[in-house]
């Protein structure tokens, strides 16, 4: 009988300023390697039992982001949390990780997805294929939720960074569910629910304070993304939730248009589909390798 598949959680040091807590799935004789991108105010103890439910097949890797879960949080002067950075990170963790790129698939969601296209303009090799949903790559505030399009510009910035630092109880505990009708509402794991909780203080730095930094230079990177879209010739799925509150769909459903990628709107979902159906993220990996 086949023992269940393990999670191991460590670190692994990327620079002077930087360290990411990660955690890898093992397997002997992988049919490729997965790699697991959270968004906010996650850490990648999301990821936890996908990650073991595809460790039969894959190896399977994931990491918090700089500012948040255990991973470093540099003050800004070391660090600028922005999406460009964080395609920086991603990609001397492939490399420090040693994972076979022509064997891989990047899956990214929220904050995670724009780093990962933003380093396949300059590295088209660096996975075998990218999966993202839930993400703004481009500058359509219309298509935001009213707190992140106060995010991209002062004053309503910092207010909206002060106040999500003063709720953020409210935010970890309803974030995930908001918006969603009664019958789709769902609890977090435990485990998940109080890595996030004691994650969010972390350090020097709130996770309210590295997503404030991050939407800081955001309208700059989507900018530069939107206007070097000629050179993603990597491949990408994207997938959404239907009722995602933060990012309308038509925001995928344009991203999807203009690279020519396959756009899946998921019913009845909302802006986190790996918590709200993660059998659905499952099935879309193990897709990505045939």
């Amino acid at each position: 009988m086949l023992k269940p598949c393990t999670a191991d959680v460590g670190f692994i040091e990327i620079d002077k300023d930087i360290t990411l807590r990660r955690m890898i799935v093992h397997n002997p004789s992988p049919k490729g390697t997965v790699l697991f991108l959270h968004g906010f105010p996650e850490t990648l103890y999301v990821w936890k039992d996908i990650s073991t439910a595809l460790g039969d097949d894959y190896e399977v890797h994931a990491f918090d982001w700089p500012g948040y879960g255990k991973s470093s949080r540099p003050a800004i002067g070391n660090f600028s949390y922005a999406p460009k950075s964080y395609a920086d990170v991603l990609k001397a963790y492939i490399e420090k990780a040693g994972i076979d790129q022509s064997h891989l698939t990047i899956h990214a969601t929220d904050i995670g997805a724009l780093p990962a296209l933003l380093l396949a303009l300059d590295e088209p090799s660096i996975a075998k294929s990218i999966v993202v949903g839930d993400f703004a790559p481009f500058n359509r505030p219309a298509y935001m939720f009213e707190s992140l399009q106060n995010l991209k510009a002062e004053p309503g910035a910092s207010i909206t960074r002060a106040y999500m630092n003063k709720t953020s109880a409210e935010i970890l505990a309803n974030a995930y569910r908001r918006d969603l009708p009664k019958e789709q509402q769902f609890d977090l794991k435990v485990d998940v629910n109080d890595d996030m909780i004691r994650s969010w203080g972390h350090g020097n730095l709130t996770s309210a304070d590295a997503f404030y930094y991050y939407y800081s230079n955001f309208t700059r990177d989507q900018e530069y993304f939107e206007a070097n879209l000629d050179k993603l010739t990597t491949p990408v799925k994207v997938i959404w939730g239907e009722r995602d509150l933060y990012i309308k769909k038509e925001m995928g459903g344009e991203f999807a248009d203009k690279v020519g990628a396959k756009f899946d709107v998921l019913p009845g979902v909302g802006h986190y589909p790996h918590l709200q159906k993660p059998e659905q993220t499952i099935a879309e990996v193990r897709a990505s390798f045939r």
